[in-house]
């Protein structure tokens, strides 16, 4: 009797880096020290420079035209390739709709471990990230690649608008409700997933579902200020739109929404540094009445979040409102 070799072990993507998604970033507050004064104020035709920290640069065409641009790449954030694409493309096309634009056209951006990943699973995560730019109508036309020791996906995107239609992070204004489009906990049940294999769809159709039209919505709703929820958690994207538009914000801690299995995949530990990291850097703003562990998991590092938009957009959910500057920069309570 022949007895049949053992199945081969999967290839998990995601023991292939230190970091995954967007938690992966630098965190908030070294980058700042970096770029202090290398960053000047837009002038001329640039509409948004990075000076506020925005999700893109916004170039002035002519009177009513506008490029929006902006790259956005990261380490495997799950094990199956085709989905790291899906997301990885969705999370760089998120800056183009923060902006209130629409993407044009994209190029891959690739880093491969050629001698450790076999190649032909990178097909498999360009393949991801066509689905999701045709999904878009945006055309994905070539790009780079590089042998990297980790790997590394995303694109950069090229995008237009109306350069007074635009959402940014410094037009927020006192008395305007704050919405939230996507619930948060993605960080920790990506987390949970490159500690243990689980699988979580819930997390993976957020992560994979385009901004574009929560950006429409907010357009038609008549907001101009807004940013996206990604590597900094809600608290640390929401206190750069604070700081930039000169005002202080109100989080009614009750109101955010959560996926499934965030808090109890928190409760059992399941914590990325980027989160902890997000929390310090923003602490020394923050007033809260809520716990410690109420804060980490609005400081969750995000992989393609949804929008967080200053003003009421029909269908999501209102989580806060946006008031006159005060001693601290957020108030959660």
């Amino acid at each position: 009797m022949t007895t049949a070799p053992p199945s081969p072990v999967p290839l998990r993507l995601t023991q292939y880096a230190a970091g995954g998604g967007c938690a992966c970033k630098v965190p908030p507050g070294e980058l700042e020290r970096v770029l202090s004064g290398l960053t000047p104020a837009p002038s001329g035709d640039l509409v948004v420079g990075a000076d506020n920290g925005d999700d893109a640069a916004v170039v002035r065409i002519d009177g009513g035209r506008a490029v929006v641009l902006t790259t956005d790449f990261f380490t495997p954030v799950v094990d199956d390739p085709y989905d790291w694409g899906r997301i990885a493309a969705a999370n760089a096309l998120s800056d183009v709709y923060a902006m209130g634009g629409d993407p044009l056209v994209a190029v891959n951006l690739l880093s491969w471990p050629r001698d450790r990943i076999p190649f032909e699973l990178a097909a498999e995560v360009l393949r991801g990230g066509a689905d999701i730019a045709a999904a878009a109508a945006c055309h994905l036309a070539g790009g780079h690649s590089i042998d990297d020791p980790e790997p590394k996906y995303g694109l950069a995107v090229t995008g237009t608008a109306d350069p007074a239609r635009l959402l940014r992070n410094d037009a927020g204004v006192a008395g305007v409700p704050l919405t939230l489009t996507k619930p948060l906990g993605l960080g920790v049940l990506n987390n949970r997933h490159k500690a243990t294999g689980e699988v979580f769809p819930e997390a993976i159709e957020t992560m994979t579902t385009l901004n574009r039209d929560a950006s429409r919505a907010a357009l038609a709703a008549g907001a101009v200020c807004a940013t996206d929820v990604t590597g900094f958690g809600l608290l640390g994207h929401l206190y750069k739109l604070a700081r930039a538009s000169g005002v202080s914000a109100v989080v009614d801690a009750a109101a955010v929404p959560y996926l499934e299995a965030a808090r109890s995949s928190y409760a059992e530990g399941f914590v990325p540094g980027g989160s902890r990291r997000n929390l310090d850097w923003v602490r020394p703003y923050v007033a809260s009445s809520v716990s410690d562990d109420e804060l980490l998991l609005l400081a969750d590092a995000q992989t393609s979040g949804g929008l967080l938009v200053a003003g009421e957009v029909p269908g999501y959910p209102v989580i806060g409102e946006l008031v006159p500057r005060g001693e601290a920069a957020l108030l959660v309570r």
